[in-house]
């Protein structure tokens, strides 16, 4: 039949069709047949969009900032945003009839710039390239409680900044800068290392000198504790020199006391026996000589008065004519001998 056509909407498309003014039908993935010319088409896309950003912005101190980031959203209440904003269907129901759709992401992206040139205007250079998480979170924040975002029946699930970028002329100053500020750090760096070099070594020289030191004194008492025992041995050899000299003086004392003693003992022997003698010989004198010699041959060996009878012949050997003696006396008296 001629104005009767059929749609089949994605799931991700909330589809609403409107007939006299009032909604017909509605939900997300129909498909349905419809008179065109007394039906509108609205077709509110539900899915998550990403949208990506880039806009320029001025700091606390009057730098400018190139933010680059992306914002992720999805329709929440696709009736609040078609009452809002134009997602009706052309006659043939192959596009939009007109231009509201392709708006909306930079609708949800001027409310990103507006809310992130507010926390860009409160912080510095330096801290604003530094702040892009703390940035992301208040925007994202602020994103949740927007009149805006909620009046459009949108949700933000998501909102990332990929970098915050000064201009070329501001970067390279901040380069060299910081590349200044590491080099005086590299010098620093290097100063410390030195003077650390220089503390290590003064540190070892002086472990080396009390090392020395420590040997030294060591060696200090060891040279006096060798010196104390020779001391002490020189002084054990004197005592002992002392004591054998004491003992030699006193060996000597005896041994002269018992010399005396031996000499006096023999004089007085000595004497005794000349006064035995002397007394003998007094006693003697008024005696024949004849009978002293017969006491004197009292007691004697044979041989002996053999020897003694031979004296007496040698004596009167003027008066002997001729004296013969036998072989075998001879011989007895050299056996016995």
């Amino acid at each position: 039949m001629l104005g009767i056509k059929f749609i089949k909407a994605l799931p991700t498309i909330y589809l609403l069709q409107y007939r006299r003014g009032s909604v017909a039908r509605e939900g997300a993935g129909l498909s349905f047949f419809y008179y065109a010319p007394t039906t509108s088409l609205v077709a509110v896309p539900i899915a998550s969009t990403d949208a990506p950003f880039i806009f320029e912005e001025s700091t606390a101190d009057f730098q400018s900032v190139t933010v680059q980031g992306q914002v992720t959203y999805r329709v929440a209440d696709p009736k609040k945003l078609a009452s809002l904003m134009n997602f009706s269907l052309d006659a043939r129901g192959q596009g939009y009839a007109s231009e509201d759709p392709q708006k909306l992401p930079q609708r949800v992206i001027n409310v990103v710039n507006v809310l992130a040139r507010a926390q860009l205007q409160s912080l510095k250079l330096r801290e604003t390239i530094r702040a892009s998480d703390a940035i992301v979170q208040k925007v994202r924040a602020a994103l949740a409680g927007s009149g805006e975002i909620a009046q459009l029946g949108l949700e933000i699930l998501g909102l990332s900044i990929l970098a915050i970028k000064p201009t070329p002329e501001t970067s390279r100053a901040l380069e060299a800068e910081t590349r200044e500020e590491l080099l005086k750090e590299a010098d620093q760096a290097i100063h410390a290392r030195r003077n650390a070099a220089v503390e290590q070594e003064r540190a070892i020289k002086e472990n080396e000198l009390n090392t020395e030191i420590a040997v030294e004194n060591k060696k200090r008492q060891i040279r006096e504790a060798q010196m104390e025992a020779e001391r002490s041995v020189q002084e054990k050899q004197h005592q002992l020199q002392q004591a054998e000299m004491v003992a030699k003086v006193l060996l000597e004392t005896k041994r002269k006391e018992h010399v005396a003693l031996a000499a006096q003992n023999a004089k007085i022997e000595a004497d005794a026996r000349a006064y035995g003698i002397s007394t003998t010989m007094q006693s003697l004198s008024s005696v024949d000589a004849r009978v002293v010699q017969a006491l004197a041959s009292v007691g004697m060996k044979p041989e002996q008065l053999i020897a003694v009878a031979f004296q007496e012949i040698a004596a009167k050997a003027d008066k002997i004519g001729q004296l013969n003696i036998s072989p075998d006396l001879l011989r007895e008296l050299l056996q016995k001998k």
